[in-house]
């Protein structure tokens, strides 16, 4: 491949104590180096360490990335990926040598350092069929139980819980509410909550809570609705702005607070980016509404041209709301095909919306299913849907897609309560985030997904570490 010009990765620590500190603290010392080059097939390779030697000002001509950690921003609350019926299904159809093996690569001391679970409460598209947890008409909800998900999804969530340990952050979210509750009398295709059910409805996320809370799955939060503007063919419900804030005003945060869960963080909207200044905006003016709102959740389905999806709405909501935490909700790559599970296009799908993401604002980044089966299920609508890992059910192989290590080359080394420090790229070829461990520890996330070879150096203040970015590669660079 042609190379291009010299780019240099600035990082600037000058103005801050700390900063200064920490810089001479490792000045003439050396970085290592973590890598993923689909040319090469190598995937999260440790590349060993590169040295900083002295360096001039870099020229305009040279291509950089500037990171200046006087410039400190969000905190991240943590990295994950959902466990629903269709992942858990899975993963217990599995030989149970492959089943450790998976809570390992994703929640292990040796894995990507998940510490997020999302999970459905009601069924959803990655359910087998539709559900609910109480019988046809129960307006009491005495019948309410989590039996259905005491199968598959409870003892796959504690075993991921069981390997995350104290970091465990656990939410639910809705696709419908039973059908009975609905304005079409069905959990599929729309339809909208009923105002007399309003207040049903609250108390089941109440139910389920602490049927959740009694079998020792602590819940950190739940958004109040997936997709609230998505008539799908699967399990949906419609909520316009100001009726998702008069429910969450009147009826789910009220009996939230009434039954001591008020520390629960609730998160609105769960829906794209393209409508999320709007939602945000809207539902939030009330502050007797904003009150019971914790963050703003997202997807990233707005466009399917995914290189210019709608990252500056996140920043313009965060300068909106500095209040309320970002959080990525939900993303896959859809219309699976299983010849297409090695495509390096899968990892720089998750790469770019998560530098992006990040640089953004979002406290929370949160994948779709965990696992799926060879079939990009299973699902009872039809709508398959790719995964970081594949398992053959029938073989009983399990497949790592570039979305496992694109994603691990963020979720790996950089931890909860990190401190996103200020970045910035003067080419669209090159992108990036960094961010400050609790200890310390610098980590810069570089993603290459061009066609061409990038000569690269990681400047700090002066001194250089001279490093390599191919084509459609990504690389963490830890100092």
């Amino acid at each position: 491949m042609k190379k291009l010009i010299v780019s240099c990765f600035v990082v600037g620590m000058a103005l801050n104590v700390n900063a200064q500190n920490y810089w001479k603290k490792n000045v003439g010392k050396s970085a290592k180096v973590i890598f993923t080059n689909s040319k090469t097939n190598e995937k999260m390779v440790d590349k060993g360490m590169v040295k900083f030697e002295k360096m001039a000002q870099p020229k305009e001509t040279d291509a950089c990335i500037f990171v200046d950690p006087d410039f400190k921003y969000q905190k991240l609350i943590g990295i994950g990926g959902a466990i629903t019926d269709a992942s858990a299904e899975t993963f217990y159809k599995l030989p149970k040598s492959k089943q450790k093996e998976i809570i390992e690569a994703y929640y292990g001391k040796n894995g990507l350092g998940y510490t997020v679970v999302r999970t459905n409460m009601n069924s959803c598209d990655f359910s087998s069929d539709s559900y609910t947890y109480v019988t046809e008409n129960d307006k009491t909800l005495k019948s309410f139980n989590v039996a259905h998900d005491e199968k598959y999804k409870i003892p796959m969530i504690k075993e991921a819980q069981k390997a995350i340990g104290k970091d465990f952050t656990f939410y639910f979210s809705p696709w419908s509410p039973p059908s009975w509750m609905k304005s079409n009398k069905s959990m599929l295709k729309g339809g909208r909550l009923e105002n007399p059910f309003y207040q049903t409805w609250a108390d089941y996320y109440i139910k389920f809570i602490k049927e959740y809370e009694k079998r020792g799955i602590n819940v950190w939060g739940l958004t109040i609705q997936n997709e609230p503007m998505a008539t799908q063919t699967w399990e949906s419900c419609i909520y316009t702005a100001e009726e998702e804030g008069e429910f969450l005003k009147n009826n789910l945060g009220p009996t939230l607070w009434k039954n001591g869960f008020k520390d629960k963080k609730v998160m609105i909207w769960d829906h794209n980016r393209d409508l999320i200044y709007q939602r945000a905006t809207s539902t939030l003016s009330d502050p007797e509404t904003s009150k019971y709102a914790h963050g703003i959740g997202y997807h990233w389905y707005e466009t399917w041209n995914n290189k210019t999806q709608l990252f500056d709405n996140l920043s313009e909501t965060q300068r909106a709301f500095p209040d309320k935490f970002l959080a990525f909700t939900e993303g896959c790559k859809e219309q699976f095909d299983m010849s297409k599970i090695y495509d390096v296009s899968l990892g720089e799908l998750y790469g770019r919306n998560m530098i992006n993401d990040f640089n953004k604002g979002t406290a929370l980044w949160t994948d779709w299913n965990v696992l799926l089966d060879e079939t990009g299920g299973p699902n009872h609508v039809g709508n398959f849907c790719f995964a970081p890992i594949i398992a053959d059910t029938k073989t009983g192989e399990v497949h790592y897609t570039y979305e496992y290590y694109y994603v691990g080359h963020v979720s790996k080394f950089i931890k909860p309560n990190a401190q996103r420090i200020g970045t910035s790229s003067n080419r669209a070829a090159l992108t990036s985030t960094t961010f400050m461990n609790e200890n310390g520890q610098l980590v810069t996330v570089i993603m290459n997904d061009s066609d061409n070879d990038i000569d690269t150096n990681l400047w700090i203040e002066g001194m250089s570490a001279k490093l390599s970015a191919p084509a459609h590669s990504i690389q963490t660079v830890i100092l």
